[in-house]
């Protein structure tokens, strides 16, 4: 379980979602029992899951089997710095589109980011803010900005999710999302200007700690 801030890598991004106001209740869910006992030390609701969930949103469905909700938020356990504008913005978002049953986030690919890296997330939206496609590949031609791996699910949406088969652009991409498009679920992104990409290899969290370490320097 990665710490070296001291602190577990999943309650840096349970703190990041309890500083927002309209979130009313905050809980980890996993399968680990280390992930649970760092949360009950740190005072973290947590839920323990099955084992054999393939992504975020069947697990989430399972903890929306247990905690009735108006809308579910899924922040991935890799995005310690996601930011409160961000959170609000993808709730927003799924407000201010009653067409779409799920919500996320994606920003501006910068300087700093190679966008053919597979490893960075893109999603290429429509002129009125919906989800055309996510890919790892990059789409020069599109309009790609990079995904943020943030959800916004409306109930039915996860009641349906355990059910819809998985696809072959999810498969082919490694994408959860996908099979939502693929079954005709609309998704609507939210624009923001997020400053660090989520953690998908040691580099990003080696560069994660250092920044932590520098902020929190005396």
């Amino acid at each position: 379980m990665a710490s070296r801030t001291g602190r577990p890598l999943v309650l840096h991004v349970a703190d990041a979602v309890r500083r927002v106001p309209q979130i009313q209740r905050v809980l980890v869910a996993s399968e680990d029992e280390q992930i649970e006992q760092a949360c009950r030390h740190a005072g973290v609701e947590h839920v323990m899951t099955a084992s054999t969930h393939p992504n975020g949103s069947s697990r989430l469905a399972e903890v929306a089997e247990r905690v009735q909700a108006d809308v579910y938020l899924n922040v991935q356990g890799d995005e310690p710095e996601i930011s409160i504008e961000t959170i609000e913005a993808t709730l927003s978002a799924l407000q201010s589109h009653r067409e779409a049953g799920v919500a996320t986030a994606a920003a501006p690919i910068d300087g700093t980011e190679d966008p053919s890296d597979p490893n960075i997330v893109k999603v290429v939206r429509s002129s009125s803010g919906l989800a055309v496609r996510f890919t790892r590949e990059f789409p020069e031609n599109e309009g790609a900005y990079r995904h943020i791996g943030i959800y916004a699910y409306r109930p039915e949406v996860l009641r349906a999710y355990p059910n819809m088969d998985v696809t072959a652009g999810e498969l082919s991409e490694r994408l959860e999302q996908i099979r939502l498009l693929d079954h005709g679920i609309k998704i609507a992104v939210a624009l923001v200007s997020a400053g660090h990409p989520g953690i998908d290899t040691p580099a990003q969290y080696d560069a994660f700690v250092a920044r932590w370490n520098t902020e929190h320097s005396d």
